[in-house]
């Protein structure tokens, strides 16, 4: 475990830990593989859903909801019939790379 030698030493897992914190914004079965699937391109409603199966409509509108809410992603809607809808990464979005990164290597090396 690495901690800058300028950072205090975090005592308790209470609501001021950084990971507590962080574990509000991308905990769940969804989120970052939401966060994942976007990437670095926009991408439509129908086809986020195709590409993570076995999340419901509903799960998926709330969790886009909450990255949204939180500017983890953008959402854009073009006034067109029928409606279409796009999502992206914002830049705080994109900083969850790194942690994406490392859960999928950790993922590989021990998959068996």
């Amino acid at each position: 475990m690495s901690i800058e030698k300028n950072q205090k030493i975090i005592l308790q897992s209470d609501e001021n830990c950084p990971v507590r914190r962080s574990l509000f914004i991308l905990s769940g079965k969804w989120r970052l593989l939401i966060l994942f699937q976007i990437n670095e391109r926009a991408i439509r409603y129908g086809e986020l859903k195709r590409t993570i199966p076995g999340i419901s409509e509903k799960m998926l509108i709330q969790e886009l909801n909450f990255l949204v809410e939180h500017k983890f992603i953008s959402k854009k809607s073009f006034p067109e019939i029928p409606p279409r809808v796009e999502y992206s990464l914002t830049k705080l979005g994109l900083k969850t790379f790194p942690i994406i990164d490392k859960l999928a290597a950790f993922g590989l090396e021990n998959l068996k």
